[in-house]
């Protein structure tokens, strides 16, 4: 057997084997001989909510709550005894509540440092599963309202102009009132159609943009239809780097939200005590769609309304799907269709008393 190394490697000597592993959005921790933890990325620190000068030299074992676990696993990998394994733990985190999280163990086959561990919260692999289905069922759903969209829109011009010419030829105020309507009703539906239609018509202007001037622009458009009894708090996060997308869609898009926000506050309008909160922060080491980011805008729009009903939470982002009446359900979805298009995901947490809608946009 060969013999084991008695150096004991320092983070340092260290971080250029395991640079690559920066990139991961997963955390990832390089355990030696002895058990204790050589070397996390910055995923890891975010998770634990420890610096890695904290964590490096901790014993691994205390980093959970099932330690012989971790014991095992040790030994077996010391041993060559398995090339990677799958392990449901809890994750004790010192600043933190505890996190439920899935454990790939990877045996490296080395002496100094015989084992990695991969760790993924399990609430965020249901969170991706739940963005993918929703993309998959949002862009179905946008398939068939646009080819609907597409068949509804010429015989709608034809039935708006046969109207028109019936109203010529009706002599008295009663009789055109229901020519007034077929119009009225025509020019409603026209307008539908058009928001329908609106989101693949304009070509994308990509570019630098800052999003505290589009959350300033989305602000005064809401105070001048809500002049009163509504607050609306900025918090905003002076360091978060410019960001390249459409600024126009980027408007529409968290317009669309914070007005849905302000609709669902009528009641608290009406007493003077409604208040939506857009708030800004730079998130690291989080995934869309799957997709790892370094570096992600974190945008939230937080209302003190009633909250969205138990029965539309998994719906609120289907078209036509409205929880408000005379509301036509396309706000949040197109919403969603132009953060989709600028790279980032939407989601939401909503309970009596606060929802919370969350964006996020790539930064890097």
């Amino acid at each position: 057997m060969k013999p084991r190394s008695t150096a004991v490697p320092i983070a340092s000597d260290l971080a250029p084997a395991y640079a690559g592993l920066e990139l991961l959005s997963t955390a990832v921790l390089v355990i030696d001989a002895e058990g204790r933890v050589r070397w996390v990325n910055q995923a890891a620190e975010a998770m634990l909510d420890l610096s890695r000068r904290i964590v490096q030299g901790q014993l691994a074992r205390g980093l959970f709550a099932e330690p012989r676990v971790i014991d095992g696993l040790l030994v077996e990998s010391s041993a060559g005894a398995f090339g990677m394994r799958r392990q449901a733990m809890l994750l004790r985190r010192p600043l933190r509540e505890p996190l439920q999280v899935q454990v790939i163990a990877t045996a490296l086959y080395l002496d100094e440092t015989p084992l990695l561990l991969e760790l993924s919260a399990i609430e965020q692999q249901l969170k991706l599963s739940r963005e993918e289905r929703q993309l998959d069922l949002s862009e179905a759903s946008r398939r068939l309202m646009r080819n609907l969209a597409h068949e509804i829109k010429n015989p709608l011009g034809g039935i708006r102009g046969a109207a028109q010419l019936l109203e010529t030829e009706l002599r008295t105020r009663e009789e055109r009132e229901y020519t007034g309507v077929i119009i009225a009703e025509a020019d409603r539906l026209q307008t539908l159609v058009d928001r329908v239609l609106a989101s693949h018509r304009a070509p994308r202007v990509v570019a630098d943009l800052n999003i505290h001037e589009v959350c300033e622009r989305v602000r005064s458009v809401i105070m001048a239809e809500y002049p009163n009894g509504l607050l609306i708090e900025r918090d905003y996060d002076a360091s978060v780097p410019e960001l390249r997308g459409d600024r126009e869609q980027l408007i529409q898009a968290l317009l669309n939200v914070v007005r849905n926000a302000a609709q669902a506050l009528q009641a608290r309008i009406a007493s003077g005590d409604a208040c939506v909160q857009l708030r800004t922060r730079v998130a690291q080491q989080v995934t869309m769609i799957r997709r790892p980011c370094r570096l992600a805008l974190d945008l939230r729009v937080i209302d003190n309304g009633p909250g969205i009903p138990e029965e539309l939470k998994e719906r609120v982002f289907d078209p036509l799907v409205s929880g408000r009446e005379g509301g036509s359900g396309l706000g949040l979805s197109l919403a969603q269709e132009f953060i989709h298009q600028n790279g980032g995901t939407i989601d939401f947490e909503s309970v009596p008393g606060r929802t919370d809608f969350r964006i996020l946009l790539p930064l890097r």
